[in-house]
Order: C-alpha cells, then sequence, then structure tokens
C-alpha cells in the first residue's frame, strides 16, 4: 500500500502503455527486408520518413519520424525490462532498433487509417479521456479536475511535454484502433471450434510413464582408452585452444600503510570548506513521522464508499475515546504493507511521493495530532503524526566528524594514487625489483593464470588481470586498483598461449565430450524401442519390464500441471491430451532426459463445465484471430511501403558497442 500512495512513475507508464501505447503494432516488430536500401543524406533531427508508396508518392505529403522520439521509445522499452544499469550500452541498440520499426510501422498505419476515413476525431478523443481507463483520473466521479490538475497531470505523471501531444498520441492511438476494428471486423469462429477448445483445455489425465535420463545412458558409455583416444584424434580441432592463454604477472601491493609520511591529515579549514561547498547535503526538509488506517473503498460503487466512510468514522472516534492507534491499525487497516506495523509509515515529505491529499493531510499534522477522514483514490485514512522536524541546515559542528573521515579517506585515496603512479614509473625506468628496493616495498610473482582467475592476497585483482591480458610480455609497468585502500603495480611476466592439450592431459574432458556426442541418439534410439514396443504390447508395464525400467503413475492433472521428471504439461507432454484412454505417446523430450506416456484415464469437461468456459473462450480465440489478422495485415502494408519507396531512412543504424578493458 505504501508503494501505491506512492507517484511510481513506472506504474502510470504502464496505465498509459496500455491505454495510448504501440500494442496493436507488437505483431509487426520484426526487421522488414531492404527498409534500409537507398540511404540518403542526413536530415537534421529525422530518422525516417513515410510516404505513399509509387511513383505517386513523390508528390504526396510525407511523415516524419523524429530521431529523439525513437530515442525516447527506445529508453521507455529499456526502462519496462528493469535490465541492470551496466548492461543497457550494449542492449540499447536492440531496444532502438525495435523502437524505428514500431514507430515506421506506426506511421504506415496512421495513414491508413487516414486513406480509409478511419482518422479519429476530437470528439473521440474526448470521449476517451472521459470515459476510458484514464478517465478515473481526469473525471473522477464524473466531474472534471480542471485544467491545471489535468496539465500536471499530463506533464508530470504521464511524462509530455504538453496537453496537445499527449491528445495527439490519444488520437493516433483510437485511429490505430480504428483501422484494427474496420481489418478484423470479419473475423469469427465457429461454435465447433469454441467447444473443441474448451474440450482440449479442460481435459485431465492420469498416465503411467517411464522416465529415462541422460545420466543413466552417459554411464553406459565406457569406451577403451583406445577408442577414446581415436576419437580425440579424429576430433582434434574442437580441442585447438582447449587450454586457455595463462600469464604470469610480477606485481607491487600498495597499501595505505606503504604512504610515505602515513595517512594525510585533515585541516578544520578544509572541512570548513568542504562544508560551505556542500552545504545542500545537509539539509533536512521538513518531514513528518506518521501513521495511518487505510479503509479501502471500491471507486464507482456508491454503496461500497458510504460503507467504508462509516466504518473509518467508527475507528476514527474510538481513537478520539482514547483507544490504541497501533491495535486499530492492525485490526482493521487495509494497507497490508503497514498494518503489521501498527500502520507506520515513517516519514512524510512535501516532496509529491504520496497522492496530494495525504501528502496534504499528513504535513499539517503536529506530534499526537491525528487527522480527520482523508479520502484519496485508494479508500479513507486516519494519520496520525508521531514526530515533526521542521526544514533546517545540519550544524558544522553536527557533521564535523562525517566530512573529517570523509575527506581523509578522499586524500588517502589520492595520495595512495600518486603513490602507485610514482611506483610504476620508477619501475618503468629502473626496472620493478629496483622500484620495489627503493619505496621499501616487494615483488611478487603470480602463479600461472587465466583471464578468469583471482592472485591470492590482493583484496581484488580482476583490473589488474583483464589489463595483464590486453598487454604483451615486457610491456612498461602500469598501475590498478586493489581493492580497498590498496593498489598495484604490475607487469606482465611471461605468456603461454593457448594451445590444444595432449590426450592424456584432456582424458576426463574428452570422455565427457564423447558421451555427449553418443548419449542423444542412444536416448531417443531407447525411448522410441519403448514407446513402440509398449503399443504392439497395448501395456507400458509389461514393455518396461522388458527394458528393466521402472514406472511411475501421476495424480489426475491438466495442462496447467508440472509433473515431477516430465515437466510442464504444457510442453510436449501435451500430446498425451490428445490420446483416448490406453494411448501411448512418443517419446517426449523432459530436458535432462525423456520419457514415454501411457494414459490410464480420462476425463473431459462436462457440458455445464463447456457452457461456462464457452463465452471467455469464445473471447480469446476471437482476440487471437483478430491478432492474426491484423498482423498479417500490417506486415502486406509494410511490404508494399518498403518495395514502393515509401519509407526513407535518413539515419543509419547503429551497431551495438562492445566492452573495452584495459
Amino acid at each position: 500500500m505504501i508503494r501505491s500512495l506512492q507517484k511510481d512513475n513506472r506504474v502510470t507508464k504502464a496505465i498509459f502503455a496500455v491505454i495510448i501505447g504501440v500494442a496493436t503494432l507488437s505483431m509487426v516488430l520484426y526487421l522488414v527486408p531492404g527498409l534500409y536500401d537507398g540511404l540518403s543524406g542526413t536530415s537534421q533531427g529525422v530518422y525516417a520518413t513515410v510516404r505513399k508508396p509509387g511513383f505517386w508518392g513523390r508528390l504526396s505529403d510525407t511523415t516524419e519520424i523524429k530521431s529523439t522520439d525513437v530515442a525516447q521509445l527506445a529508453q521507455n522499452m529499456a526502462q519496462q525490462q528493469n535490465l541492470p544499469a551496466q548492461y543497457l550500452p550494449f542492449l540499447m541498440p536492440r531496444f532502438e532498433a525495435q523502437a524505428q520499426q514500431l514507430l515506421i510501422a506506426q506511421a504506415i498505419e496512421q495513414r491508413e487509417a487516414a486513406r480509409l476515413g478511419l482518422a479519429a476525431t476530437n470528439d473521440d478523443v474526448q470521449k476517451e479521456l472521459q470515459n476510458g481507463q484514464l478517465g478515473q483520473f481526469f473525471f473522477p466521479e464524473g466531474k472534471f479536475i480542471g485544467d491545471d490538475k489535468y496539465r500536471d497531470f499530463v506533464t508530470n505523471r504521464l511524462g509530455f511535454p504538453s496537453v496537445g501531444e499527449f491528445e495527439q498520441k490519444v488520437r493516433e492511438e483510437l485511429t490505430g484502433r480504428k483501422l484494427q476494428e474496420f481489418v478484423t471486423a470479419g473475423a469469427v469462429v465457429s461454435d465447433s471450434a469454441v467447444r473443441e477448445m474448451v474440450r482440449k483445455q479442460g481435459s485431465k489425465i492420469k498416465f503411467d510413464y517411464v522416465v529415462v535420463s541422460s545420466a543413466d545412458i552417459a554411464k553406459t558409455v565406457n569406451p577403451i582408452d583406445s577408442d577414446l583416444e581415436k576419437w580425440f584424434n579424429t576430433n582434434k580441432s574442437r580441442y585447438a585452444n582447449a587450454v586457455p592463454e595463462k600469464r604470469q604477472i610480477s606485481y607491487i601491493p600498495v597499501t595505505m600503510s606503504n604512504l610515505p609520511g602515513g595517512k594525510p591529515q585533515v585541516s578544520d579549514a578544509e572541512i570548513q570548506t568542504y562544508y560551505n561547498a556542500h552545504k545542500a547535503d545537509y539539509h533536512v526538509d521538513q518531514q513528518v513521522k506518521v501513521r495511518h488506517i487505510l479503509i479501502a473503498a471500491q471507486q464507482g460503487d456508491a454503496k461500497a464508499d458510504a460503507a467504508a466512510k462509516a466504518k473509518a468514522q467508527g475507528i476514527l472516534d474510538k481513537i478520539h475515546a482514547g483507544a490504541d492507534f497501533a491495535r486499530l491499525a492492525q485490526e482493521n487497516s487495509d494497507d497490508p504493507g503497514s498494518k503489521a506495523q501498527g500502520g507506520d509509515l515513517g516519514y512524510v515529505k512535501a516532496n509529491g511521493q504520496m497522492v496530494k491529499p495525504f501528502q496534504d493531510a499528513a504535513m499539517a499534522l503536529k506530534p499526537g495530532e491525528t487527522s480527520g477522514l482523508v479520502h484519496t483514490t485508494f479508500g479513507y485514512h486516519i494519520i496520525q503524526a508521531t514526530a515533526r522536524d521542521e526544514a533546517h541546515d545540519k550544524p558544522l559542528s553536527e557533521v564535523s566528524g562525517d566530512i573529517r573521515s570523509i575527506l581523509e579517506q578522499q586524500n588517502a585515496t589520492k595520495a595512495l594514487q600518486a603513490f602507485a603512479g610514482q611506483t610504476a614509473n620508477d619501475a618503468a625506468k629502473d626496472g620493478m625489483q629496483k622500484a620495489a628496493a627503493a619505496h621499501n616495498l616487494k615483488v611478487d610473482t603470480s602463479a600461472w593464470l587465466t583471464s578468469t582467475d583471482t592472485v591470492p592476497g590482493l583484496p581484488d585483482s580482476a583490473q589488474m588481470i583483464q589489463a595483464a591480458f590486453t598487454g604483451k610480455k615486457g610491456d612498461s609497468p602500469r598501475f590498478a586498483p586493489a581493492g580497498e585502500n590498496t593498489y598495484v603495480v604490475f607487469q606482465t611476466a611471461d605468456v603461454q598461449p593457448a594451445h590444444a592439450p595432449t590426450f592424456a592431459e584432456w582424458k576426463d574432458k574428452v570422455l565427457n565430450d564423447y558421451r555427449s556426442e553418443q548419449v542423444p541418439a542412444m536416448l531417443q534410439a531407447k525411448l522410441q524401442k519403448l514407446s513402440d514396443s509398449a503399443k504392439l504390447l497395448g501395456d507400458l508395464h509389461k514393455a518396461a519390464s522388458d527394458m528393466g525400467l521402472s514406472v511411475k503413475s501421476s495424480d489426475l492433472v491438466d495442462r496447467t500441471a508440472n509433473v515431477p521428471e516430465v515437466g510442464a504439461m504444457s510442453g510436449g507432454a501435451a500430446a498425451a491430451f490428445d490420446l483416448a484412454k490406453g494411448g501411448v505417446t512418443a517419446p517426449v523430450n523432459t530436458g535432462d532426459g525423456g520419457a514415454v506416456l501411457e494414459v490410464t484415464d480420462k476425463q473431459e469437461p462436462s457440458t455445464d463445465e463447456i457452457a461456462k468456459a464457452f463465452s471467455s473462450t469464445r473471447d480469446k480465440l476471437l482476440e487471437e484471430k483478430r491478432a492474426e489478422r491484423f498482423g498479417v495485415y500490417m506486415q502486406s502494408l509494410i511490404d508494399d511501403y518498403t518495395k514502393g519507396g515509401g519509407v526513407r531512412i535518413l539515419e543509419k543504424p547503429k551497431q551495438p558497442a562492445l566492452p573495452i578493458g584495459g
């Protein structure tokens, strides 16, 4: 509930994406053949233009796709994936390519709708804003929130530069929706197809099954050494560089204890200067620590709203009479995020993180005060303040200790880095041993290392090893961070190139590779023999017994089940649902092996169950058919525009960036 109260920009973007996004174009996310043919000179700020295809299209108006729109859509798509920040530079080209394709498809869609007279009108936009999913924000209880609040919502919560651009996006979405409805109006599904789908989806089965694992098959593959060595020699090319490159590194650890003159000291003047330059860091905003009780109320239901309000008022009356707030919150609050803590929400600031009615009421309270009923889109709140801090700057006396620690660490790090750099320079002139001796340091030499190894004794040797593997033997010494308060001066001492191993060195790995090559065919053959025998005998138990295999039995399951060792029944095992009682499946892939199933019982949905699921299943099948039809239609349109020269790319697509170590 705490998160619900907060204005989560991702949530509002998700709501917006459902309503005015480009979902109807998602099925045409593909690289259109020939799209980048006929590359022209760059037009400032325009990624591509779309016009009517063919000769006469050269005389028609064009739709411009701006580079900034491509970048913004790509950024939004990346944010929705919640990817680690360090991966974004390498994945952004993929999102940019998808954004380019979507915007081109959207431009073609809009032009086609206009050609057919399906463009949305201003009245259409007004009706959508009032009655669509955003209507609850713009017209709560049927009343317009006003121009100022409307503009604030559009620009701050939805992130549009202006109301005009927002309403244009709504118009484009409605236009796309009209085109989709026009194109798919004739899509139908038969009653028999619906009943068959309900029957298939609602069927349940019990089955006996035999599982054969790849690991068990692998244990039976034990070639003699001469045969294994012969296979190794035949496949020598796959082992040409099996033994990775290794290097030895000479290195000099440098820590704070090695600093000439010891750890740098910090003066009072430096502390004062830092405080003056970072005063904003020590500013405390006005904040109120609150707890609350929420009685949820369903919007649009006057009766439920009145009942929630009455319940909240009754609780407020008890609080005024001296009842324990925390106990009442635990017993009554509909906020699962805070009720167990007696309604505690921590500190609230006037920073827009809470919905406005809640924020305004909370910020007006003094410690110990309780609000009246506060109505928000979530229901009725009772808020009580437990502490309050007025806005102020922390004095230097209060934070000087923290600042001293910060400056001591900063100065020490700078001094340590400078000392490591000087040592590296000395080593480049005089050699590692002489430079180390001059500074009372010691040179160590690592064992033979691969690029993924670590050096014992160093807090973090990753940067040193990465850099050492980018140079060559004898390169000038360099220095790199090696963990907290540690640097290292290093030089590549020797290199052992990647090479092929001898059979004796690699025997165990060769055996695993040999087995991996043999097992799939052997597994398939064994499972096929079991399936064929079970079908011939009409008895999986007898066939399994003849092959020394054990049989297991399932419960009565549907297609959503997950059976141990078999896996998801929506996967390869789904074939069993198409069999009659006594039917035996072909081999089923289970991921780490395979299985053969024999249906022992089958229950199909009753007439009442089919009738109950009929409507929702029809809707689902119809939606799938419409999506398929619209996808084919849009693909045909894009092909026509592309082949007819209606799409011109003015910016070359970016290539993915590659990580560079050093």
